[in-house]
């Protein structure tokens, strides 16, 4: 089987390496993949989005299947122009993909179908939306309606936050021209939960936590993600079962009765309250970082796998017992503005016998050098997570570069006593 891997970060490179463990696989491309991909895949220098390109790719190369990382191709309609062409591939539609790429229409979904999450009101005027905070008061959560990359979400602890963020998002359009969603802030322990969905059929991975925060205590400005690990103690089995069941099958379900059949990865973004589980995002893609743990867990071949969700087909999925805990590298300055160039020694030391999930890199004369604000995913595993927690640390400590950080703290909450 002829596989193409549509996108350039860490979670592509753990989808390219998932594949490549593949008996089926033969030959993976990846577009425009990365400098750690290039190891494992045929790099192609064509973007995400330059859909119509990517399907003259698929055809001229006789792809078998084509898998989708990133969010910013699946709002473009990349799913939508090649099914149009009869090539298979696994991801949602434009419509679908709504779930994510619009948190009214999520909103409005749940709303609608009864799927547990925090109360909200949609604005696209500043003085509306201020005023309300000021009504309904703070701690709020505000999300700005569209992609962010990871970003456009504020959780503000005082009316100055929330108006600073307001203004960020409705008069200055840091994300671009958008509406607000104010929601009711929830208190809990957030976890990902990710399944492969392929209309009524939902087939749950295991659990895993992302690190939005940049610096260890949950401190400073959100990132894309600076780390994750699974399992996760605190989730129970009744816990998964409770997420599959009341929310992630109604919402697959849910998909259908709108006319918009969800097929490939369906991210919950949930959090365990004293009132149970409820939805804080769905994103309509694997998650990044949460995929560089999660993947390596899986036993199953990953392309039987892909090919039930594209198909229509069925699964079973086996997993791994052992844990995975993964930490980011990123470039000093990140999620702000930062250096490149930088160097990076130790890494086929480091990567022996483990993952390094490469994100922001390239390969020059030298070696491999930061190219990006996160740079990397190193993932330990482990009998226990305090085995994976250790070994990911070691691995990390065998890698110099004089312009990375990393938190120190990754998966702390696993560790509370």
């Amino acid at each position: 089987m002829k596989v193409l891997v549509i996108g350039s970060g860490g979670r592509e490179h753990a989808i390219v390496d998932a594949l490549s463990r593949s008996k089926q696989v033969d030959k993976i491309w990846c577009a425009p993949g990365n400098a750690g991909i290039a190891l494992q895949a045929e790099c192609v220098a064509i973007g995400v989005s330059e859909c119509e390109k990517l399907a003259d790719f698929a055809e001229a190369n006789n792809i078998a299947l084509t898998v989708v990382g990133p969010e910013a191709a699946l709002a473009v309609g990349i799913v939508d122009l090649f099914k149009e062409r009869g090539l298979k591939i696994v991801g949602p539609t434009k419509a679908a993909a709504q779930i994510e790429c619009s948190k009214e229409f999520a909103k409005d979904l749940m709303h609608k179908y009864q799927i547990p999450t925090a109360a909200y009101k949609v604005f696209s005027e500043y003085e509306a939306a201020r005023d309300y905070v000021r009504r309904t008061g703070v701690p709020t959560v505000l999300k700005y309606d569209g992609l962010a990359a990871g970003k456009g979400v504020v959780i503000a602890m005082t009316e100055a936050e929330a108006d600073e963020a307001l203004r960020d998002m409705l008069l200055d359009d840091k994300f671009g021209k958008g509406s607000v969603v104010i929601e009711e802030y929830l208190e809990g322990v957030e976890f990902s939960y990710m399944c492969f969905v392929s209309g009524h059929k939902v087939w749950p991975m295991v659990s895993a936590q992302d690190h939005k925060r940049a610096c260890d205590g949950d401190k400073g400005p959100n990132t894309g993600g600076m780390g994750a690990y699974s399992p996760l103690p605190f989730i129970t089995e009744e816990d998964e079962r409770y997420a599959l069941e009341q929310i992630m099958q109604p919402t697959a379900d849910a998909m259908v009765k709108e006319g918009c059949p969800f097929e490939g990865i369906l991210y919950g973004g949930l959090m365990k309250t004293a009132k149970g589980i409820k939805v804080i995002e769905f994103n309509a893609r694997f998650g990044d970082p949460e995929t560089e743990v999660v993947l390596p867990r899986l036993k199953s071949d990953i392309a039987d796998a892909f090919m039930a969700v594209a198909d229509h087909g069925s699964m079973q999925l086996e997993w791994h017992d052992f844990a995975t805990l993964g930490i980011v590298l990123a470039s000093k300055g990140y999620p702000g503005s930062y250096e490149k160039g930088f160097e990076i020694k130790g890494l086929e030391e480091a990567g022996r016998g483990a993952w390094i999930y490469h994100m922001g890199t390239k390969s020059t004369d030298k070696g491999f050098v930061t190219a990006g604000g996160r740079v990397m995913t190193v993932v330990g595993k482990g009998a226990t997570l305090q085995e994976a927690r250790e070994d990911a640390r070691r691995r990390v400590e065998m890698i110099e570069c004089e312009n990375l950080f990393h938190r120190s703290d990754i998966g702390w909450r696993a560790f509370e006593k």
